[in-house]
Formats: structure tokens, sequence, C-alpha cells
């Protein structure tokens, strides 16, 4: 039982920084452009030597 004074700290910390993470993925316009993200992925930018 001793183990959960530890664990629970843990656990509440690693999520507060998985929140933190995405708010800021938000906050930065990580997600804004999802149709240019899906149409790049179908072009062929690599040229031959």
């Amino acid at each position: 039982m001793n183990i959960l004074i530890v664990l629970i700290p843990v656990s509440i910390c690693l999520g507060a920084v998985g929140l933190a993470a995405c708010l800021w993925t938000l906050r930065f316009g990580q997600y804004e452009d999802l149709e240019g993200d899906a149409a790049r992925i179908l072009l062929d930018d690599d040229t031959a030597p």
C-alpha cells in the first residue's frame, strides 16, 4: 500500500504533462491544415538523381 503514495502523484504528474503537451499543440496550430497534410502524402516530390 505504501507504493500507492508514490504511484498516484506520479500518474497525476504524467497526466498533467500529457494535457499540457496537447494544449501546447493546439495553441501553436499543429492541427490547422489537416487537408494539406492528407494531400501532401500523395505528391511525388522526389526527383531521381
